[in-house]
């Protein structure tokens, strides 16, 4: 009597256990997108700013910020753009922006964050808010 291939008595393997997973080598990557990766990086981004550096309502409406990511080999490079309100000590609210958004994106896609760079469109004063937003 002949074996089909992968039949019991081929033999080279053992069957496999119902619901076990192959190596991790094996198993595939999950991908994210750049453009999934920034708009994470924009929402952290939201967040940090209202939670770090809000801006008082009597300067109008900040801008929603932006974010870009360029995701490489498990890493990413963020740059944000986005309103800060002034006076404000902009080193240290800049600082921790960049780490509250760095520690979300890490935490919700699993990527390494290599770098986060922040650029400030505009200061918000008392002035701006009887001028409208100023694209």
């Amino acid at each position: 009597m002949k074996n089909r291939p992968g039949s019991p008595g081929e033999g080279a393997s053992p069957p496999a256990r119902a619901g076990a997973l192959p190596p991790p080598a094996e198993r595939g990557a999950t991908v994210i997108p750049d453009k999934v990766v920034a708009r994470i990086a924009a929402q952290a981004a939201r967040t940090a700013q209202s939670r770090r550096a809000a801006v008082p309502p009597d300067r109008g409406e900040p801008t929603a910020p932006h974010a870009s990511a360029a995701v490489r080999t498990g890493s990413v490079r963020l740059h944000l753009t986005m309103d800060l309100p002034y006076p404000t000590d902009i080193p240290h609210a800049c600082e921790r922006i960049r780490h509250d958004v760095a520690e979300q994106v890490a935490h919700l896609t699993g990527l390494r964050i290599g770098e986060v760079t922040l650029t400030i469109r505009r200061l918000l004063t008392a002035a701006d808010a009887g001028l409208g937003r100023v694209q």
